[in-house]
């Protein structure tokens, strides 16, 4: 795409140009309405960090220091490459859609990903210049499918509906994470964003969670090749989370720009050198309740489900590479190149899938709805 983007309706013009390269140009696409949105916030006082008890800043040239606004530029370009990109991911998955309830599900859930980085582009268009809108053009030029998204677990192929119901409960449920901690945000815009955005993104975690819900009620899938998604899905989404004593993580804290997930539920003091770890953490005990639910769905006598353990096939932080096992243990190289082709799905649970996709009744069935959503 040459660069043109001079205003938001010429970032609109190559949305549009976007959506028709990679494929989804379909009607219950299109016919969206693409908008961007803003909630009512709660405070209009910045609630953390340096600023604490300042005004939340309505324009960047409010912000004092260059530093914060281009820190400020940096997570908004960030969050809007993750939504793009998932869209990229799911691209192939109208054809095999499993009941025209998943199709709606698919294609609502695909729309408002869209729309969320519809969002972040309307943030950098609107408020931080030539700068902005240079990074707007380029949200729509990165690939999924060509790896070069900037965060490693939006480059992986989702290849299929199960892949698709553990993506959106456990990858999704990462953003879910991440537009709370922007919620609170002292740049008053993105924090407004993340409003709408959140009510959105809980059909998204809801469509996930119900669809693994129903497989498992299904019981045709096996109990270990699900286990062998969450092996593959949740550790991608641990790596979101960023590295282990983030300075980044840190500044984004102290000026004010992204706060605690339980910023509003603890009275803890805050460990700016661990902000990471402690969303992690939380995460990860979210995702074992969640774990717990579906567990009640499996018969007595199989295997339960689990989540994997913090070092398992980790790509960055303090873990990254190294040889340790889907539960925890440290393995030798050797052993944990078996392990992983063990314990992560591969071409024969493709093969096993793809035969059940065909035989039909692998997910429990759900009506449709013509409500518009």
């Amino acid at each position: 795409m040459p660069a043109r983007v001079s205003s938001f309706d010429d970032w609109v013009d190559l949305f549009r140009q976007w959506q028709k390269e990679i494929g989804v140009d379909l009607p219950e696409i299109t016919q969206y309405k693409f908008e961007a949105k803003y909630g009512q916030l709660k405070t209009q006082e910045i609630e953390f960090g340096d600023y604490r008890g300042r005004r939340k800043w309505e324009r960047v040239i409010q912000i004092p220091d260059q530093r914060v606004r281009d820190a400020l530029q940096n997570l908004i370009v960030y969050q809007g490459d993750t939504e793009f990109a998932s869209v990229e991911q799911q691209r192939n998955l109208f054809e095999t859609a499993p009941s025209e309830y998943d199709l709606q599900a698919l294609a609502r859930v695909m729309t408002e990903e869209m729309r969320h980085g519809w969002q972040m582009c309307h943030l950098l268009i609107s408020h931080f210049g030539s700068g902005g809108k240079l990074e707007a053009q380029k949200q729509l030029e990165r690939r999924a499918f060509e790896n070069k998204r900037l965060l490693g677990a939006f480059n992986d192929p989702v290849q299929h509906w199960l892949d698709f119901y553990t993506y959106t409960d456990f990858v999704d449920r990462d953003g879910k994470f991440q537009l709370t901690m922007l919620s609170y945000s002292g740049f008053a815009p993105l924090a407004s964003s993340m409003i709408p955005m959140l009510k959105e993104e809980s059909f998204h975690l809801g469509t996930g969670q119900d669809g693994l819900r129903r497989v498992l009620k299904a019981g045709k899938v096996p109990v270990g090749i699900i286990q062998k998604y969450l092996n593959k899905w949740i550790p991608a989404a641990y790596d979101l989370f960023g590295v282990d004593q983030s300075s980044s993580a840190h500044w984004f804290y102290v000026w004010g720009l992204k706060g605690r997930y339980d910023e509003h539920a603890t009275a803890a003091e805050v460990d700016k050198e661990r902000l990471n770890e402690h969303s992690r953490n939380l995460y990860q005990q979210e995702c074992e309740q969640l774990v717990t639910q579906l567990n009640k769905l499996i018969p007595e006598g199989q295997p339960k489900l689990f989540v994997p353990d913090l070092k398992f096939n980790r790509r960055i932080g303090l873990f990254a590479g190294q040889p340790y096992s889907v539960t925890g243990e440290k393995l030798s190289v050797a052993d944990c190149e078996k392990h992983r082709a063990e314990v992560l799905p591969g071409e024969a649970d493709v093969a096993a899938l793809t035969a059940l996709f065909k035989g039909g009744d692998w997910v429990e069935t759900k009506k449709a709805t013509t409500q518009a959503q």
